[in-house]
Protein backbone atom coordinates (compact mmCIF):
# COMPACT_ATOMS: atom_id res chain seq x y z
CA UNK A 1 0.00 0.00 0.00
CA UNK A 2 1.39 3.03 -0.88
CA UNK A 3 1.13 6.84 0.67
CA UNK A 4 -0.26 10.12 -0.76
CA UNK A 5 1.84 12.06 -1.97
CA UNK A 6 1.08 15.25 0.14
CA UNK A 7 3.87 17.29 -1.39
CA UNK A 8 2.28 20.22 -4.04
CA UNK A 9 4.40 21.95 -6.70
CA UNK A 10 4.32 25.50 -7.09
CA UNK A 11 6.34 27.59 -9.61
CA UNK A 12 8.95 29.19 -8.37
CA UNK A 13 8.63 33.06 -8.43
CA UNK A 14 11.58 35.73 -8.60
CA UNK A 15 11.76 38.55 -6.32
CA UNK A 16 11.57 41.25 -8.61
CA UNK A 17 11.44 45.19 -8.06
CA UNK A 18 9.61 48.32 -9.78
CA UNK A 19 12.51 49.18 -11.84
CA UNK A 20 12.02 53.12 -11.05
CA UNK A 21 13.24 52.48 -7.65
CA UNK A 22 16.87 51.36 -8.52
CA UNK A 23 16.93 54.16 -10.44
CA UNK A 24 16.13 56.59 -8.02
CA UNK A 25 18.59 54.81 -6.15
CA UNK A 26 21.32 55.12 -8.72
CA UNK A 27 20.32 59.01 -8.75
CA UNK A 28 20.93 59.22 -4.97
CA UNK A 29 24.27 57.25 -5.19
CA UNK A 30 25.27 59.52 -7.68
CA UNK A 31 24.73 62.66 -6.15
CA UNK A 32 26.40 61.48 -3.11
CA UNK A 33 29.61 60.02 -4.95
CA UNK A 34 29.40 63.43 -6.86
CA UNK A 35 30.07 65.09 -3.40
CA UNK A 36 32.71 63.10 -2.49
CA UNK A 37 34.90 63.49 -5.54
CA UNK A 38 33.88 67.18 -4.49
CA UNK A 39 34.93 66.90 -0.62
CA UNK A 40 38.21 65.24 -1.61
CA UNK A 41 39.68 68.65 -2.67
CA UNK A 42 38.52 70.02 0.31
CA UNK A 43 38.65 67.04 3.33
CA UNK A 44 39.92 63.28 2.22
CA UNK A 45 38.56 62.66 5.84
CA UNK A 46 35.13 64.01 5.14
CA UNK A 47 35.02 62.56 1.77
CA UNK A 48 36.19 59.16 3.47
CA UNK A 49 33.00 59.40 6.69
CA UNK A 50 30.91 60.20 3.42
CA UNK A 51 32.07 57.21 0.67
CA UNK A 52 31.62 54.75 3.91
CA UNK A 53 28.31 56.01 4.48
CA UNK A 54 27.61 55.09 1.20
CA UNK A 55 29.26 51.85 1.40
CA UNK A 56 26.87 50.86 4.48
CA UNK A 57 24.11 51.63 2.23
CA UNK A 58 25.57 49.78 -0.64
CA UNK A 59 26.18 46.84 1.70
CA UNK A 60 22.36 46.99 3.26
CA UNK A 61 20.87 46.50 -0.73
CA UNK A 62 23.63 43.86 -1.06
CA UNK A 63 22.69 41.75 1.66
CA UNK A 64 18.63 42.56 1.99
CA UNK A 65 18.14 43.43 -1.34
CA UNK A 66 16.93 47.13 -2.93
CA UNK A 67 13.46 47.42 -1.24
CA UNK A 68 15.25 47.35 2.36
CA UNK A 69 18.32 49.22 1.45
CA UNK A 70 17.99 53.14 2.98
CA UNK A 71 17.51 54.48 -1.23
CA UNK A 72 14.53 51.87 -1.64
CA UNK A 73 12.95 52.41 1.66
CA UNK A 74 13.08 56.57 0.47
CA UNK A 75 11.65 55.02 -2.82
CA UNK A 76 8.70 53.16 -1.50
CA UNK A 77 7.68 55.58 1.23
CA UNK A 78 7.53 58.92 -0.81
CA UNK A 79 7.70 58.39 -4.20
CA UNK A 80 6.04 55.33 -5.22
CA UNK A 81 2.95 56.51 -4.10
CA UNK A 82 2.86 59.35 -6.13
CA UNK A 83 3.45 57.57 -9.01
CA UNK A 84 1.35 54.98 -11.56
CA UNK A 85 1.65 52.02 -10.89
CA UNK A 86 4.79 50.35 -12.74
CA UNK A 87 4.84 48.40 -15.93
CA UNK A 88 8.11 47.48 -15.68
CA UNK A 89 9.87 45.13 -13.17
CA UNK A 90 13.37 43.45 -12.60
CA UNK A 91 14.59 40.45 -10.32
CA UNK A 92 16.22 41.45 -7.72
CA UNK A 93 19.41 39.19 -7.67
CA UNK A 94 21.49 40.87 -9.96
CA UNK A 95 21.20 44.55 -8.45
CA UNK A 96 21.91 42.89 -5.20
CA UNK A 97 24.81 41.76 -6.79
CA UNK A 98 25.47 45.23 -8.41
CA UNK A 99 24.96 46.61 -4.63
CA UNK A 100 27.98 44.22 -3.67
CA UNK A 101 30.24 45.39 -6.55
CA UNK A 102 29.46 49.03 -5.51
CA UNK A 103 30.35 48.27 -2.24
CA UNK A 104 33.52 46.57 -2.91
CA UNK A 105 34.46 50.10 -4.56
CA UNK A 106 32.85 52.20 -1.83
CA UNK A 107 35.21 49.54 0.38
CA UNK A 108 38.39 49.99 -1.47
CA UNK A 109 37.66 53.56 -1.65
CA UNK A 110 37.54 54.38 2.20
CA UNK A 111 40.32 52.01 2.63
CA UNK A 112 42.65 54.33 -0.15
CA UNK A 113 41.42 57.50 1.61
CA UNK A 114 42.14 55.83 5.42
CA UNK A 115 45.32 54.68 4.27
CA UNK A 116 46.80 57.54 3.11
CA UNK A 117 46.53 57.27 -0.36
CA UNK A 118 43.88 59.57 -1.73
CA UNK A 119 44.48 58.91 -5.23
CA UNK A 120 43.13 54.80 -4.56
CA UNK A 121 40.29 56.68 -3.03
CA UNK A 122 39.32 59.24 -5.31
CA UNK A 123 40.05 56.65 -8.45
CA UNK A 124 37.63 54.07 -6.58
CA UNK A 125 34.49 56.52 -5.90
CA UNK A 126 35.07 57.42 -9.66
CA UNK A 127 34.21 53.88 -10.84
CA UNK A 128 31.65 53.63 -8.71
CA UNK A 129 29.76 56.77 -9.77
CA UNK A 130 30.65 56.22 -13.54
CA UNK A 131 28.57 52.74 -12.65
CA UNK A 132 25.58 54.45 -10.73
CA UNK A 133 25.51 57.29 -13.11
CA UNK A 134 24.95 54.77 -15.97
CA UNK A 135 22.29 52.97 -14.17
CA UNK A 136 20.68 56.43 -13.46
CA UNK A 137 20.82 58.52 -16.43
CA UNK A 138 20.50 55.33 -19.23
CA UNK A 139 19.44 52.43 -17.27
CA UNK A 140 22.39 50.32 -17.62
CA UNK A 141 23.53 48.69 -14.97
CA UNK A 142 27.36 46.75 -15.16
CA UNK A 143 26.60 45.27 -12.06
CA UNK A 144 23.56 43.49 -13.24
CA UNK A 145 25.11 42.93 -17.16
CA UNK A 146 28.17 41.25 -15.14
CA UNK A 147 25.62 39.13 -12.97
CA UNK A 148 25.07 36.32 -15.36
CA UNK A 149 28.71 35.63 -15.69
CA UNK A 150 29.29 35.86 -12.16
CA UNK A 151 26.50 33.61 -11.33
CA UNK A 152 27.50 30.88 -14.12
CA UNK A 153 31.02 31.07 -12.45
CA UNK A 154 29.18 30.26 -8.95
CA UNK A 155 27.56 27.38 -10.20
CA UNK A 156 30.43 25.71 -11.52
CA UNK A 157 32.78 26.35 -8.48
Amino acid sequence: MSTPDTRTTTPTTIDQVDVRGPRFAAWITTAVLVVVLLLTTFSVPAAAILLGLQAIVFGIGAVRGPKHSPYGTIFATFVAPRLSPTSEREPVAPLKFAQLVGFVFAAVGVLGFALGAPVVGTVAAGFALFAAFLNAAFAVCLGCMIYPLAARLRTTA
